[in-house]
């Protein structure tokens, strides 16, 4: 009985066979089917190939949410060349509440204005870039997925304008480097004619025991961010460079600040972008051109947060899409060449005929 229930099974299970296996006998090969079979394994392995390469891509992902983390500081890493001496000047935040922000983060080193050359080369290369990430968007996935790159590094040091010891150039200039840590709202981050003092009503520039003769705004942001530093990204005004020939000049930049989340297979960050708009005039009195000489910085931070995430096809992805392209070229270069076959065989069995019919006619009229 057990074998008998065995051969049942046996004989139920070889009639769900959906692939039937054809007897070699009745299998016959031709120089077409193995010239068609030969194409269709070329397709298969170069698709498969490039298949590959697909997977081992990745791409990075954008999502929008709402941010809710109004307690946390915001970090400011500022790295600005004025060319005015350092004893003339004084930098410092004001926010929205009127609040004085300590600036003992920030060095004042005097250095020379001018660059050498390697270094304005550098810093042309820079501004190509900068241009090149405004025209091609993609250019900033490569830089998030690639954080760590040479040419951050390079910049970021031929942008060190301090001159040697043995240099015969003055040190006419003073940059102002380092960060400050303020309030998550908006504020305006100034550098401007005079050191600042505390008062009650926010703050004052010692600006009357600096003569006018010694005003020059004229600046080089050698590197301008927000948030947490990441090597291999490249903020906006990195190595924006502003030369005026007025001393009483007013720069301004409107700056949108958009928190944003890196997630990357080499990094996990909490950064900031930013967009900005720029405006400059000369400060003239009595052409009712009023304000103060300066660089002003307004910034004002984004409700929005940007999650950016690296992300990569999965396994069962690629294989799925892999068995996709091996059987659908084995199936339609067979359903082709069945095609072609059938149109020769056709085209032939007309010919013959037709020779035939033309013999037939031509016995007859013998």
């Amino acid at each position: 009985m057990r074998r008998l229930t065995k051969k049942k099974a046996l004989n139920l299970v070889k009639e769900l066979d959906a692939f039937p296996k054809v007897p070699e006998s009745y299998v016959e090969s031709t120089a077409s089917g193995g010239t068609v079979s030969l194409i269709a394994f070329t397709f298969m392995a170069a698709l498969a190939f490039l298949e590959f390469f697909v997977y081992r891509d990745t791409w990075m992902k954008y999502e929008y949410e709402v941010d809710k983390d109004f307690t946390s500081k915001l970090r400011i890493n500022v790295d600005i060349t004025v060319a005015m001496k350092c004893q003339y000047i004084g930098a410092d935040v004001l926010d929205l509440a009127e609040t004085m922000v300590a600036s003992d983060g920030l060095e004042y080193e005097p250095v020379n204005f001018e660059l050498s050359p390697q270094q304005r080369l550098w810093q042309l290369t820079l501004l190509h870039i900068q241009e090149r990430l405004r025209l091609e968007h993609s250019l900033q996935d490569v830089l998030f997925k690639s954080h760590v790159t040479c040419l951050s590094k390079c910049v970021k040091i031929s942008m060190l304008i301090v001159p040697s010891e043995d240099s015969p150039a003055p040190l006419n200039a003073c940059r102002i480097h380092g960060h400050l840590y303020v309030n998550k709202v908006a504020g305006n981050f100034h550098i401007t004619v005079g050191k600042s003092i505390p008062h009650p009503r926010g703050h004052a520039h010692l600006a009357a025991l600096v003569s006018h003769d010694s005003f020059n705004f004229s600046h080089r942001i050698n590197h301008l961010s927000f948030g947490e530093m990441i090597p291999g990204i490249i903020s906006t005004l990195d190595g924006t460079e502003k030369v005026s020939p007025e001393s009483n000049h007013m720069f301004q930049y409107f700056i949108t600040i958009v928190p944003t989340k890196l997630n990357t297979y080499k990094i996990a960050a909490d950064t900031h972008q930013y967009s900005v708009t720029e405006r400059e005039r000369v400060i003239n009195h009595a052409l009712g051109s009023h304000g103060v000489s300066g660089i002003f910085m307004k910034y004002d931070i984004s409700s929005l947060m940007i999650r950016v995430t690296e992300q990569h096809m999965p396994l069962w992805q690629f294989l799925v899409r892999l068995c996709g392209i091996i059987g659908g070229i084995f199936s339609t270069t067979g359903m082709l060449h069945g095609v072609v076959g059938f149109l020769v065989d056709v085209i032939c069995c007309r010919l013959q005929m037709g020779i035939y019919r033309n013999l037939k006619v031509k016995h007859c009229r013998i």
